[in-house]
């Protein structure tokens, strides 16, 4: 092996990169934890009926509202304040969220914590991603970040062992016990020297969220840059979510749990993931993997309406083969940070996500408002239609930036 391509192996699996995977392992365990847990715990505290899916629905978009307003408060910050400083705020906050929902034994308590923990949750993989952006060259940060996502997406599995081994309550003191544990992994990290050598620089506008909007261009870098992204949380919120009321009308034989389809489509993420990155750095194109994947994606939603009256297993490979056509996540986000300059990038790497995460609102409103006047394949499937043609449109309106040099700043601000 050449000396440069041992320089590269230990770069790609440097300390940065590891806190960052492990951090957003973290942040995604707890992401689908109260999705495999909804149903035990709302009634443990006395719901039961139609209210374990309204509330659990109130729940979820109480904690994407927390990601939404978290995304663009840990953005701000992580420009004007450090990444690794909201890598730290981020995880402490959820964690103790994540610990305290454990003693949740009322809606409102649970309802709070979930707005907190959504909060926390939002800020985790955007600092992450920054980071290893900055701190890579540019010619391997395509693995560095394959490597955040493959590793982070993996808690979705750990998540649903540990929801089928434990009580829901332990689940999430488990959850909070492994964000404390990370921090102390943190300790020794190193923050960009992109963000420092900003940080000297007064003259310099760092973390105007306002600046994303008040110019044209840029506005429309950053809302194509959000709209590739969700057609993968559309698959998640819709067809993985509510994989036990499709398999019924698909006349699926034998029962299906949401918690097994949710691990089966996480685990086809890591193999996305890291096929995705491994992509853009053979064909050194993003635009180029993402589109292939967005093909795909196409593809498995297709199947899935197609499948008709299948075996569980085939429906659960279904969901894998889903989740691995989805699998762009990672480029995804790195793609919106090579976007924007370096006063701008941590902004727009938090929010992002965190807006495409949020669209899972819109986007179960729009399903079930449209469930009124259509069937619910119908429903699921114009939605889908809409997310896809909005993706594609927007990946054809951004720039190449495989090979695009981070260190500059966005002018004009």
């Amino acid at each position: 092996m050449a000396p440069s391509e041992k320089s590269n192996i230990r770069l790609i699996f440097s300390l940065p990169v590891i806190v960052a995977a492990l951090g957003y392992f973290v942040d995604i365990y707890d992401l689908v934890l109260f999705s495999i847990v909804r149903v035990p715990s709302l009634k443990a505290i006395g719901l039961d009926g139609q209210d374990l899916v309204d509330k659990g629905v109130f729940l979820l978009n109480m904690q994407m509202i927390g990601m939404l307003l978290g995304g663009i408060l840990w953005g701000i910050l992580g420009d004007r304040k450090g990444r690794l400083k909201i890598m730290f705020a981020s995880i402490f906050i959820y964690s103790v969220a994540n610990f305290a929902n454990g003693f949740a034994n009322s809606l409102p308590v649970y309802a709070v914590l979930r707005f907190i923990a959504g909060i926390g949750l939002a800020g985790e993989l955007g600092a992450g991603i920054t980071l290893v952006a900055e701190v890579l060259p540019k010619h391997i940060r395509g693995y560095g970040t394959m490597m955040v996502a493959s590793i982070g997406v993996s808690g979705a599995i750990l998540a649903n062992w540990v929801a089928t081994s434990f009580d829901w309550r332990t689940a999430f003191y488990i959850g909070g016990g492994l964000g404390m544990l990370l921090l102390i992994t943190r300790i020794s990290v190193a923050e960009s020297g992109m963000f420092q050598t900003m940080e000297v620089n007064s003259s310099v506008s760092k973390g105007n969220f306002l600046a994303l909007f008040t110019n044209g261009k840029r506005f429309l870098r950053y809302l194509n840059s959000v709209l590739i992204g969700v057609p993968i949380w559309y698959v998640v919120a819709i067809l993985i979510t509510f994989s036990p009321e499709f398999a019924k009308e698909f006349g699926i034989t034998g029962p299906i749990s949401a918690g097994n389809a949710v691990m089966l489509c996480y685990l086809g993420l890591i193999f996305g993931d890291f096929s995705s990155g491994l992509l853009s750095q053979i064909l050194k194109s993003r635009k180029k993997a993402v589109l292939i994947f967005m093909i795909l994606t196409v593809a498995g939603i297709t199947f899935y309406f197609l499948q008709g009256a299948q075996s569980t297993t085939f429906f659960y490979g279904v969901c894998f083969t889903l989740g691995v056509a989805g699998g762009y996540w990672a480029i995804f986000v790195t793609v919106a940070a090579e976007q924007f300059g370096t006063n701008l990038r941590a902004t727009v790497a938090t929010t992002v996500p965190n807006f495409v995460r949020g669209m899972v609102v819109p986007i179960t409103i729009a399903f079930q408002f449209l469930k009124n006047y259509m069937s619910m394949e119908a429903s699921a499937l114009t939605v889908g239609a809409v997310c896809l043609i909005a993706a594609f449109l927007s990946l054809a309106g951004l720039e190449e930036t495989f090979s695009k040099d981070l260190d500059y700043f966005e002018e004009n601000i």
